[in-house]
């Protein structure tokens, strides 16, 4: 290891604590729990009586899962976990084409441009906190698709009568590979999901929104459908990820991706004002009698979602009104209708009650049902496209109403 004048630690009360029950429990209590740790973690490479106990316990007892997913499904899941990228190129090569990413390089560079102009024109923040937001923005950086240069696995050996030991061996490399990074430069082309990830993500700390390849497909992506249904899908993505630089927590990262308050008190007030609004909607919504969502948890999902349709809708009103001949119905419905209806459909979900139980209580993500209805009902655009009025039971009063970007 680098001999380092100092570390950051992110939960220094977890370590406290640990340090606290080195002292209180005996070495033979460690050599138990750290035994169940090892076979825990290779649960799914050992012989299947062990495979089948930890099954039954994490997956049936606490979420409800009733069978394991299909053996092609679970080899998948373990090789993009421990070679990702290795994976990730296979996939680019089959199903990622250089169209699908010029698509999408398109589709960020007009979502940023309607949230560079929200930032230019947001009515309750001062002069000199929009001039840091707007810098801060100006500093974003974006990667779509896949690494400029893929990760070198050579050096894993990987055997096809060895499972556990090829998992052991990747995960060695990996360690190794993150080590020989203490105390050298931040790596800021470092990919932290992989090429086949049907996922997005901002990264505070480099200030960069990040898209793989594998949700640029139905039904977040479709090259076949028009303009308000992939907007209504991938463009609220895209819209939700540049809005997390803008949440209760991305706010307080500078361009630098720096933990740093540029906030004048002021601005920082009018924002939580804003924010409770959000809280106090969501708490009230019930995935299960009596179970409701914990609205400070999801705080940060839930104004990127809010911000994902207000920017995406407003981008593709744009390109309407460039274009006045995609202004058509399709199927008797709207662009506006069909943006509205494509969002929705990228949270279908069919969840048992013991996961959804589960995942109120940690998952900082609303239930999809509420991930669905909870922007739109703060959309006026919402009610115009599908003549909803006062007393409907998705209708929610205007004061009600949050809009925070």
């Amino acid at each position: 290891m680098v001999d380092l004048p100092y570390a950051i630690v992110g939960q220094p009360e977890f370590f406290s604590a640990l340090d606290r029950l080195v002292g209180e429990r005996p070495l033979s209590d460690w050599r138990v729990y750290l035994r169940w740790h090892v076979l825990h973690a290779s649960a799914p490479f050992l012989p299947p009586a062990i495979e089948r106990e930890d099954f039954a316990f994490f997956h049936r007892t606490l979420s409800g899962q009733q069978q394991p997913e299909p053996r092609w499904q679970r080899a998948a899941t373990f090789i993009d976990s421990s070679i990702g990228e290795a994976l990730g190129q296979l996939y680019v090569e089959k199903y990622f084409p250089p169209s699908a990413r010029a698509r999408m390089i398109e589709l960020v560079a007009n979502l940023k441009s309607v949230f560079r102009g929200r930032l230019e024109k947001v009515g309750w923040m001062t002069a000199a906190t929009r001039a840091k937001a707007l810098v801060k923005f100006d500093r974003f950086t974006q990667k779509i698709g896949y690494p400029d240069k893929f990760r070198d696995y050579s050096s894993v050996v990987i055997r096809p009568d060895d499972l556990l030991g090829n998992v052991r061996r990747a995960a060695a490399f990996e360690t190794h590979r993150r080590l020989a990074r203490v105390g050298q430069a931040v790596d800021r082309t470092e990919w932290h999901m992989t090429p086949p990830t049907v996922n997005a993500y901002f990264n505070p700390s480099q200030n960069e929104i990040v898209f793989p390849a594998g949700i640029l497909q139905p039904p977040f992506f479709d090259v076949t459908m028009d303009d308000a249904v992939n907007y209504g899908a991938i463009g609220v993505v895209i819209g939700h990820e540049i809005t997390h630089g803008y949440d209760d927590e991305g706010r307080k990262y500078d361009g630098e991706g720096n933990l740093h308050d540029w906030w004048t008190a002021a601005d920082a007030e009018a924002f939580e004002t804003r924010a409770q609004k959000v809280v106090d909607q969501y708490n009230a919504y019930e995935p299960l009698p009596g179970l409701h969502v914990n609205g400070r948890l999801t705080l940060g999902e839930n104004i990127a979602d809010l911000g994902g349709v207000s920017i995406a809708l407003e981008a593709l009103e744009r390109i309407l009104a460039r274009d006045p001949a995609r202004r058509r119905t399709i199927d008797g419905f709207t662009p506006e209708q069909r943006f509205f209806i494509s969002f929705a459909q990228i949270w279908r979900t069919n969840i048992r009650p013991e996961e959804a139980r589960r995942l109120v209580t940690v998952d900082p993500h609303s239930p999809g049902q509420f991930r669905a209805v909870g922007p739109l009902v703060n959309r006026q655009e919402f009610y115009d496209a599908f003549g909803i009025r006062s007393g409907a039971p998705m209708w929610r009063a205007p004061a009600n109403r949050a809009e925070i970007w």
